[in-house]
This record gives structure tokens, sequence and C-alpha cells, in this order.
């Protein structure tokens, strides 16, 4: 029980650390999306030329909006249907279905994960966008086409980031199940930036 109490703290301080920075870096994607698609609603409707690379950068900042946020919302919970269920059984069957849940999320986030970083490393990634370009060179002179793989991470990087929440779950569930509960500090560092 102490040691797995003790891997349930650790584990929940660097969650609780690396979805903090994912919600402020998320929070920047979303800043910089709204701007890119006033930019875009800009040239569409008042010079009637939408530039193809707005498009794209709006795509590759909401995908990594999702990677970085989604985990937070994980960790946070909010099944409503399950939620409703839970509340109707037994404490010992409502934790028992919650520790099975989990168990099935943790399987399905693992192969996700892997996905992910097939994703990044595979011949899919070594493609680039058409549209997005970044400068190589400090007189910006040189410029490379942003790889497919920058955008695929975020698949790969949010996968990795709920998996490591999922295990986190696990290990409350069993210290609840082991009677442990009252030893558990609670999730708090989740407020969404002041969005909620």
């Amino acid at each position: 029980m102490g040691f797995i109490l003790a891997t349930a703290r650790y584990l929940g301080l660097v969650n609780g650390a690396a979805l903090a920075a994912g919600r402020w870096i998320g929070a920047g994607c979303v800043g910089l999306m709204v701007i890119i698609i006033l930019i875009q609603v800009f040239f569409r409707y008042a010079l009637n030329d939408a530039p193809a690379w707005t498009e794209e950068a709006s795509r590759f900042l909401m995908l990594w909006m999702t990677g970085l946020m989604v985990p937070t919302a994980f960790r946070r919970g909010g099944f409503v249907g399950i939620d409703m269920l839970v509340i109707l059984l037994p404490r010992l069957a409502a934790a028992v279905l919650n520790l099975v849940l989990l168990f099935l999320i943790a399987g399905l986030l693992f192969y996700a994960t892997r996905l992910g970083w097939k994703e990044v490393t595979g011949i899919g990634g070594r493609f680039a966008m058409s549209a997005i370009a970044v400068p190589v060179s400090l007189d910006f002179s040189a410029w490379m086409k942003v790889p497919r793989a920058w955008m695929m991470a975020s698949l790969a990087v949010g996968c990795t980031a709920m998996f490591s929440v999922c295990i986190e779950l696990i290990l409350r569930s069993l210290i609840t199940l082991m009677g442990g509960e009252r030893q558990l500090a609670p999730i708090t560092e989740t407020q969404s930036l002041g969005a909620e």
C-alpha cells in the first residue's frame, strides 16, 4: 500500500506539472488559431483571396491544442453516462467498475500511443506540409516546409500524457479499493486558466 501511494503521489505531481504547462501552451495555440482565422476571414472576404497557409496553420494549432488539453479533461473526469451508473451502484461495485474501465482505457491508450509515435517516426511523417514553412536561417533567406511529423506529434504527445494520467487514476482507484482514500490528495491543479 505504501509503495502504491508513493507512486501515485509522485505520478500526480509529474502529471500536474506537465498538464499545467500543456494547458498554457494549449491556450497559446487557441489564441494563435483565433488570430490566424481572423487573418483568413479578412483575406477571404475583404480581398477575395484566402491564403492556403492559414487553413493548414489553424489545423496544426487545433491538433496541438487538443493534444495538450485533453489529458487535463481526462484527469478531471466527468463522463456523464458512466458517472450516473457509478452513483447508482454500491460503493464497492462502483470502485470495481471504475477500475475495470480504467484498465480498458489504458489498453486503448497504449495502442493509440504506439500508433501516434509510429505516425511521427514512420514514412508518413517524413512528408512536408504543403503550405507551411519556417525560416531556417537568421536572415530569413532560407525556408523549410514543416514536416508532417511535427503535426502528428500532437497525437503522440496527447496519447502519452493521457496514458500517464490513466496509470495515475488506476493507482488512485486501487488505493481507494484498499481503503486508503483519505490518504489521497485531491486533484486540484486542473483549473482551466480561469475559463471554467
